[in-house]
């Protein structure tokens, strides 16, 4: 059965729908997976890339534990991709799990300090992942995918329920 707790949703949802996106990259040629389209970061493997790092960077945030290097430039095979979202989002889910979502933290970035909410930045990184997540479809259409994986939340309450 499905939660109808917004938190849960955000963080399942985001998860399973960025793991349909990496699972449909997997059957790629590497030369489509790194293929420069004019959108986003630019690739497949740019664009998980930079939602990955995202995600990291806030989750680093939340946790209150000092921010760790940007994951971008380096080259990430898509297996690699996939441990690396499996543990992301299991550290970013636990650490929004851990504190209210009124609650609020502050970091500091180029000198300059900055308070958030954290149920804020809980829908800041999911809607994040959502338009990436748009790109990387247009991107997989583009490149000729015909069953492009699913990815809406609307999708995911009836893969999870089913219909009504």
């Amino acid at each position: 059965m499905a939660t109808s707790n917004p938190a849960d949703i955000l963080l399942t949802h985001d998860r399973w729908a960025t793991d349909n996106i990496l699972d449909a990259c997997a059957s790629l040629p590497q030369d489509d997976f790194h293929k420069s389209f004019e959108m986003g970061p630019g690739s497949l493997h740019d664009t998980l890339t930079h939602m990955l790092a995202a995600m990291q960077a806030w989750g680093d945030m939340l946790a209150e534990r000092p921010i760790r290097e940007r994951l971008e430039g380096e080259t990430r095979t898509i297996e690699q991709l996939k441990a690396m979202h499996e543990e992301i989002a299991e550290d970013f889910a636990a650490t929004i799990k851990a504190h209210p979502l009124d609650g609020s933290v502050t970091a500091e970035r180029r000198g300059q300090s900055f308070t958030f909410l954290r149920g804020g930045i809980l829908t800041h990184v999911t809607t994040h992942g959502m338009h990436h997540r748009a790109q990387c479809l247009n991107m997989l259409r583009q490149l000729g995918v015909e069953k492009l994986p699913p990815n809406s939340v609307v999708e995911w309450m009836l893969m999870v329920d089913g219909p009504a």
